[in-house]
């Protein structure tokens, strides 16, 4: 299974405040060592890694979650208490 956690910085240049929440209770859980990458949406470059998963799997929101298991299609998680319950604590 390959989890990737896409968090946003703002035009800005801050943090999303959610995305920094949900990153606070994946440490404070001891859940970021069940992440394999981190990639940052830049809300001011829709060239980033980011914006291009975004657009890619059709998500408008930030944080969200993909994962990727072995022949099945990825699956993404724009709500963390669901992504939680359903592959975290699965």
């Amino acid at each position: 299974m390959q989890i990737t956690f896409v968090k946003k910085i703002k035009a800005d240049g801050t943090a999303c405040k959610k995305c920094a929440d949900v990153e606070g209770r994946l440490h404070d859980g001891g859940y970021m060592n069940r992440i394999n990458r981190v990639v940052i949406a830049y809300e001011n470059d829709p060239q980033s890694e980011g914006m291009q998963l975004a657009a890619h799997h059709q998500v408008a929101v930030a944080p969200f979650f993909i994962v990727e298991e072995e022949g099945k299609a990825p699956k993404i998680y724009t709500i963390y208490f669901r992504f939680l319950k359903e592959v975290l604590n699965s």
